[in-house]
């Protein structure tokens, strides 16, 4: 360890400039308002798009959030499961339509007030709304009304609108909630643990708008509560006294800081001055090798799968034979090999392997000679006339590298040209909602361990679709077989269904599924596993003795 941390000192000589940019944009703001260095201090990842559970749609965003917001469930850090949070106990009808939660009596605000099951009814009507505009919203759909309520459909029978009181979503006294599904939901306490259906303080968001997250006297649900949120500088959360397990959260205070520079993230966490980066993306791809030897190096197998969409309402990603040429060009062991090295596995299908009681089909191979074909026969032969297209981005180093990649097998195996176009978090996210690009790098991590959380995902009402595709051959296999109780017949429907999404219609091509990576010194901080949906509660983590470098205030 210390002839690496040798050799990185001579490696930073190399990248010194970039390190002493990054150094200042993260901690200008902290120049002048220095405060203790936090119990914990994470690298998170980009800057949050938002805090707010009901709106959040990116990882960075949600795992601050997950430690302000809690639901009826969580995730346990250890294996993923779901397990009672909010809720002390939940029972199932027989038929499997029909849930009843009941709320713990100390569960409280951090205010002091009860959470109560209105609280509940309130915040999933909130975000099952049409005009919260949610791109989780699919993940109320189970529930009986609330896909019909979030689009605007009317009910035949009163001919007016449904509204959330539709929604089969019931308080039957403060502490009993009540849930009525559209069919039975294996998955459905999956997603009473994700953060979407977390509970949201009503009173502050009806008095503050957009901005109450960050409001003072706001009330949080979760183990910790908002301290500070300087933008590109960190969030910082401390405990939560009134959190109804407080008594076993072991750490006061922690920081979540936004940075994307793998190197500098390496660097502040050899230094001491971070105790985790939490995934590859923020480490330095050409050190990956190197780093698996080292103590603080874990790995770990992950429900994840790194793909690129396209615009499908835009020529000539229009054209099924050219969305399919440009996936057959892809050589998808040359990106794993080459660049990313953390140990993906090849990709030609949308759901990972793993995934709870499902083997998925296969897709697009790498075929060029194909891909040549298909192009001359959409008209670009050799790529001729084929127009000029924009790839978008975040800012993240090892992305570029693969985009980069993408770029030059396009060019050398179809003749075609592609722009790269690089956009800080908030605003790619902004800019891929919109369906504003021609292809564009894409993630998903499951949400939880089935394969219909990477399979929904591209129905023609789910807010993550943003490709402009539709198939409701697609969307009829997809509700039949999350009403389907028989676990290979439902399989077998959802594997239909991947089917026309990776080899028939193509509105995507998957690259590889990832590998979780985390860099910690075990034995420095416990409370971390790693898990296939790569949750890392902060709740349940903690210090075994101080940090390497605790004589810094940040």
């Amino acid at each position: 360890m210390i002839r690496f941390a040798n050799a990185l000192l001579l490696r930073r000589r190399a990248f010194c400039f970039s390190i002493i940019a990054a150094s200042t944009l993260l901690f200008a703001s902290a120049c002048s308002r220095r405060e203790p260095r936090a119990d914990l201090v994470l690298v998170n990842g980009a800057e949050p798009q938002s805090l707010d559970p009901a709106i959040l749609s990116g990882q960075p965003d949600g795992r601050a959030a997950s430690s302000l917001f809690e639901g009826l469930l969580q995730f346990h850090p250890e294996t993923g499961e779901p397990v009672p949070a909010i809720a002390e106990r939940y029972e199932k009808s027989t038929d499997g339509l029909v849930y009843a939660f009941f709320i713990r009596s100390n569960a409280l605000w951090s205010t002091g007030e009860p959470i109560t099951a209105h609280d509940f009814v309130w915040s999933w009507r909130r975000a099952a709304a049409p005009e919260t505009a949610a791109d989780y919203a699919g993940q109320l759909f189970y529930i009986k009304n609330a896909e019909a309520y979030c689009t605007g459909q009317t009910n035949p029978a009163t001919g007016r609108r449904y509204t959330g009181e539709d929604m089969g979503v019931r308080a039957l006294d403060d502490r009993t909630l009540r849930v009525e599904l559209v069919a039975p939901t294996a998955f459905f306490p999956d997603l009473c643990a994700f953060r979407t259906l977390a509970v949201v303080p009503r009173q502050a968001i009806e008095k503050h708008g957009d901005r109450w997250v960050r409001a003072p006297g706001t009330p949080f649900s979760g183990a910790f509560t908002l301290q500070l949120w300087r933008v590109n500088d960190r969030i910082r959360v401390v405990k939560n006294p009134r959190y109804w397990d407080a008594a076993n959260v072991q750490v006061n205070t922690v920081d979540f800081l936004p940075q994307h520079d793998p190197n500098f993230c390496l660097n502040i966490f050899l230094q001491g001055d971070a105790d985790l980066i939490f995934d590859k993306r923020r480490m330095p791809s050409e050190l990956m090798d190197k780093l698996r030897e080292e103590p603080y190096f874990h790995g770990f197998e992950v429900l994840a799968t790194f793909f690129y969409r396209y615009n499908i309402t835009r020529p000539p990603f229009n054209d099924l034979r050219v969305r399919r040429a440009l996936g057959l060009a892809v050589d998808r062991r040359r990106i794993i090999e080459g660049i990313s090295r953390g140990g993906e596995r090849l990709a030609t299908g949308m759901t990972p392997p793993g995934t709870r009681g499902y083997e998925g089909p296969e897709g697009l191979p790498y075929n060029p000679e194909a891909a040549r074909k298909l192009l001359a026969e959409a008209g670009y032969p050799g790529g001729k006339g084929f127009p000029i297209f924009r790839y978008l981005m975040p800012n993240m180093v090892l992305q570029s590298h693969i985009a980069i990649e993408l770029k030059e097998m396009w060019a050398k195996e179809l003749g075609i040209h592609m722009e790269i176009q690089q956009m800080e978090w908030k605003v790619y996210l902004l800019e891929q909602g919109r369906t504003n690009f021609d292809v564009s790098y894409s993630s998903w991590i499951g949400d939880y361990n089935d394969p219909n959380t990477f399979l929904d995902l591209f129905m023609s009402n789910n807010g993550n679709n943003r490709t402009g595709w539709s198939n409701a051959r697609y969307d009829s296999l997809i509700r039949e077989a999350n009403a389907e109780v028989d676990v290979k017949k439902r399989a077998a429907l959802l594997k239909q269904a991947e089917t026309i999404l990776v080899r028939d219609d193509v509105p995507l091509v998957p690259i590889f599924h990832e590998k979780g990576i985390n860099l910690y010194r075990p034995d420095e901080i416990g409370g971390i596993w790693g898990n296939l949906l790569d949750e890392h509660a902060v709740s349940a983590m903690y210090r075994k003795k101080p940090a390497s470098n605790s004589r810094n205030p940040r």
